[in-house]
């Protein structure tokens, strides 16, 4: 029995070092696997990062370059006197504020309808989808031009200053047709972000406002115009960034999701109102 208990104490110890062996092995594998699988994931991370940003970007120097314009304008119209900045910065941040973040939310639907109709190979409804939203958003322009002309009489209801609701009725008047490129702006930049041709938008929009600067030291500084030369500017600028938009989508560069303007486009409005109708109350 000794003898016997002997050899299994012997037999134990020669497998505890296989046994530790064996398991440390396993460690080291286990150890090897999370590693990689951490790389695979950093690696993941960081392309899925780059493909962002790279969308992500240009997308972001273009709404600080649009933003800017109205930047610029106050500026310039600083320099002109208290009731001039006052007058213009009401109408910026209060009446183009509010349209703006109308406009952005009812061209915001086209993301939605844009990337499903890119998803299921339909690239030709995304210039259909554009024109209805820009029929909408045209007439949406219209129901809120009333805005633009009793703004002075609206600002005196609210206790506004005579004199600075005068001078800002005048200038709302002034920049009605900013409303309307504001109506088509968002529509094409919706278009054009669905098929990831942000850099476009982004070079316009630099390039306008670069102008922008130059159109303002010309018509306010150097000819004295005032006001009136600070809306013709900022006018002027916003419906360059259209245009530019606009001649880009037709000439030829899309010849799938582009195929010229189609009746089409009046079909189904009532569904397409209710849908830009909820994008721009979520937005705004």
């Amino acid at each position: 029995m000794k003898n016997e208990n002997k050899e299994s104490q012997h037999l134990l110890h020669k497998m505890e070092p296989r046994t530790f062996e064996i398991e440390t092995r396993r460690n080291h594998v286990h150890s090897a696997d999370i590693n990689l699988t951490t790389k695979k994931i950093r690696a993941k991370t960081w392309d899925e990062s780059k493909t962002m940003w790279k969308i992500a970007a240009p997308a972001i120097l273009t709404t600080v370059a649009q933003f800017s314009i109205g930047f610029v304008t106050i500026a310039f119209v600083g320099h002109l006197g208290e009731l001039e900045l006052a007058a213009v910065s009401v109408v910026q941040n209060v009446l183009e504020g509010f349209v703006y973040g109308i406009m952005l939310g009812m061209g915001s639907a086209l993301e939605t309808l844009c990337g499903q109709a890119v998803g299921a190979g339909q690239h030709e409804m995304l210039g259909i989808y554009m024109q209805r939203s820009c029929i909408i958003t045209i007439t949406t322009a219209l129901i809120l031009t009333p805005l633009y002309i009793f703004t002075s009489p609206i600002l005196k209801l609210l206790q506004q200053s005579k004199p600075m609701s005068d001078l800002a009725g005048k200038y709302a008047l002034w920049v009605i047709p900013q409303l309307f490129a504001y109506a088509l702006n968002f529509p094409v930049q919706k278009f054009l972000q669905a098929q990831s041709k942000i850099w476009v938008m982004t070079i316009i929009s630099l390039v306008v406002l670069g102008l922008h600067v130059l159109l303002n030291w010309i018509l306010v500084t150097k000819l004295g115009k005032g006001l009136l030369g600070a809306a013709i500017a900022e006018n002027i600028s916003w419906w360059l960034v259209v245009l530019a938009q606009v001649v880009y989508v037709v000439s030829g560069f899309f010849p799938n999701s582009w195929t010229g303007f189609s009746w089409s486009a009046f079909k189904s409005l009532f569904g397409f109102v209710k849908l830009s109708l909820a994008s721009a109350i979520m937005l705004w």
